[in-house]
């Protein structure tokens, strides 16, 4: 007599599914995000359109004591020079500030201020602790519309999918790449952010962080953008 299918099959059928499931998920999402983002992600400054604002998210300054970090050295030297060959006419950094000792928006502009960019050119968002929350308060907060966002290569591709969510007219400049043996971890983490920021967006409806603080000025610009 034939066996009946017991509960450990079962079992096993189960957690199978639930495996394919997440995986589709994962592939799904990122293939969604990467896909959202083609045509509109340069890397030549010559090349890149010009825009008002150029919006620069946020990493610590660096990776353990007196070792700098190269995803933030990268965005802000690319970010000088959109500001410098009049890509861009002014600069919203946006980060996370924990206390006075962790200030991702300080150290950037203290770094573009070195980089030869002037004060009065630069903006500061200390509640852009996610990209989610960068991108939504550009628009809401600091009445944003048409940008250029300035990250890594592999992040500006859900930097996008968020603007367009959020309101914002946005394109991509991605800097220098960060040799893979040293960003291998960032790179593994985006994916599965990406499947968060769909979650996020479309099942969750998470709201970016304080979207209703006083109202601020928007990024100084000096000269409009060529």
């Amino acid at each position: 007599m034939p066996r009946k299918p017991g509960k450990r099959p079962l079992f096993f059928r189960c957690l199978l599914w639930a495996g394919a499931a997440v995986a589709a998920l994962v592939i799904g999402s990122n293939g969604w995000i990467v896909f959202s983002a083609r045509g509109r992600v340069y890397d030549s400054v010559e090349e890149i359109e010009a825009r008002p604002v150029g919006i620069v998210l946020g990493t610590s300054k660096n990776v353990a004591k007196d070792r700098p970090n190269p995803h933030f050295e990268n965005r802000l030297k690319a970010a000088a020079a959109l500001y410098q060959s009049g890509k861009v006419g002014g600069l919203l950094v946006s980060g996370h500030r924990d206390s006075k000792y962790y200030d991702e928006p300080r150290d950037m502009e203290a770094k573009l201020k070195a980089l030869g960019v002037p004060a009065s050119a630069i903006s500061a968002d200390s509640s852009g602790a996610r990209t989610l929350d960068s991108m939504v308060r550009a628009h809401e907060v600091f009445g944003l519309s048409n940008v250029t966002v300035i990250s890594d290569d592999f992040h500006v591709g859900r930097a996008l999918f968020i603007a367009d969510r959020a309101g914002l007219d946005a394109i991509a400049f991605r800097c220098e790449p960060v040799p893979i043996d040293e960003s291998v971890q960032a790179r593994v983490r985006e994916y599965f952010a990406r499947v968060k920021a769909v979650l996020d967006l479309y099942l969750l409806h998470r709201p970016a962080a304080a979207t209703r603080a006083k109202p601020v000025e928007k990024p100084a610009t000096d000269r409009p953008a060529q």
